[in-house]
């Protein structure tokens, strides 16, 4: 993985419902100069200490980015 841990832009969001519970997902990132559109991914939970991160490793087709939000603030974390 190509580390990153810059705040990045969330431009565009997805929802995807299963189990009557409805996910939101980034739909695009702008990063620097340049805007990222994700076709699809995943996410999922980690506690650290007495809060909750949300990571999401999320694919434009090509790399696969994981982002973290935390305190309402997207982190590119990196890439591969």
């Amino acid at each position: 993985m190509s580390y990153i841990n810059e705040i990045v832009n969330v431009d565009a969001f997805y929802f995807l419902s299963s189990f009557g519970k409805i996910k939101t997902f980034p739909k695009q990132i702008e990063f620097g100069q340049e805007h990222f559109t994700f076709s699809d991914g995943m996410q999922y939970m980690v506690k650290q200490g007495g809060k909750a991160i949300r990571l999401f490793d999320m694919t434009d087709g090509n790399k696969t980015y994981r982002l973290r939000l935390e305190d309402h603030q997207w982190t590119l974390v990196g890439t591969h």
